[in-house]
């Protein structure tokens, strides 16, 4: 008797895993002015990674290779639990320009989906092409790929592993991603895809910086299926406001699956960062990377970090919360979920 087709679906960030996936930054990417300080916070983030769960790295050619062996060397980090590749890079957002995995029944399928540069604001051809690459050189051992038409990052969604996607409306219908596709015809290929069965659509909420379009990941997550932490701003004078306001009573007006109220966690908002030209930088506590066992949460060099650190731990009962230092990270305004992609369990093959 031949076995009915099983509906594939993106599990929760939560779910087991096998690993997490880094794209070094280097000195042909815009990280070449501050290279010396960002590559500290991307070996902090590989070297905690590694302590729950292999971590796999694109490197952008072999002297960058070269150069993560000798980091991971010096930071004390196994060889087991590291796994390096060669792939040429634009950038270092892996969130975005990495697989988004899909199970059935078991089995995973790294969907490729095209990216091109958060709505062409950024060069993206090479970045378009590391999940393909890597595949080829399995790095995701003999994990099936399948190349999706549709411009989706994986930091504009969070799911329940149960139907539900949390997205925003300002980045998922952006003209400048898939212009041809009505709410409703988005929708339907999400569904299929992902094993979706209701969206959650946010309209406000925005961090000055941001040049994501509002990715959810900076600004609402969820942490189980009744859980959502999210960023809150309590300064009438921030010009942030009146929108992650109305943020906040949107989260609070959504409903659980079961018709209940979401459990919400305010996360604190970190002191105004600006960068050298005086432009405000999105520093966020959502941007939070959970692992087995651990959630990564990044930090600023803030006095709000030891709230959000605590809050989180009231989010994530029997996970270790580390705080990993990415200020310089959001000098090219994105942070610690931003610069990873989790593997579920089964796609990374054993050392």
């Amino acid at each position: 008797m031949s076995r009915a087709p099983c509906r594939q679906y993106l599990p929760p960030e939560w779910a087991a895993q096998s690993g997490v996936l880094l794209t070094w930054p280097h000195a042909a990417s815009d990280w070449a002015p501050i290279l010396g300080e960002v590559e500290p916070v991307f070996t902090a983030i590989a070297a905690a990674i590694a302590r729950f769960e292999p971590v796999v790295i694109a490197c952008h050619d072999e002297a960058v290779r070269s150069r993560v062996t000798d980091l991971m060397h010096a930071a004390g980090v196994p060889k087991t639990r590291v796994r390096l590749h060669t792939a040429p890079a634009n950038d270092t957002w892996a969130r975005d320009h990495g697989p988004i995995t899909v199970l059935c029944q078991g089995e995973a399928t790294l969907l490729d989906f095209d990216f091109n540069g958060w709505g062409g604001k950024y060069p993206s051809g090479l970045d378009n092409q590391i999940t393909r690459r890597l595949h080829a050189q399995g790095a995701f051992g003999d994990t099936a790929i399948e190349h999706v038409d549709l411009i989706l990052e994986g930091g504009s969604i969070e799911v329940d592993g149960s139907g539900t996607l949390l997205t925003t409306e300002r980045c998922l219908l952006a003209p400048t991603r898939n212009p041809r596709l009505t709410r409703v015809q988005l929708e339907q290929q999400l569904a299929d895809l992902l094993g979706l069965t209701r969206f959650l659509w946010l309209q406000n909420g925005y961090l000055a910086g941001d040049d994501t379009d509002s990715h959810i990941d900076t600004l609402a997550r969820l942490c189980d299926p009744d859980t959502i932490a999210y960023v809150s701003c309590d300064d009438p004078d921030d010009e942030h406001y009146p929108k992650l306001q109305a943020m906040a009573a949107e989260l609070a007006a959504f409903r659980t699956p079961r018709g209940l109220p979401y459990r919400l966690v305010p996360l604190p908002w970190p002191r105004a960062k600006f960068d050298a030209a005086g432009a405000r930088l999105p520093a966020t506590y959502a941007n939070f990377l959970i692992l087995n066992g651990a959630v990564l949460v990044p930090t600023y060099r803030d006095p709000a970090d030891a709230v959000a650190l605590q809050r989180l731990r009231g989010c994530f009962p029997g996970r270790e919360i580390v705080g990993i230092d990415c200020l310089p990270l959001i000098w090219q305004h994105g942070s610690l979920h931003c610069v990873t992609m989790q593997l579920p369990a089964g796609v990374i093959p054993a050392a």
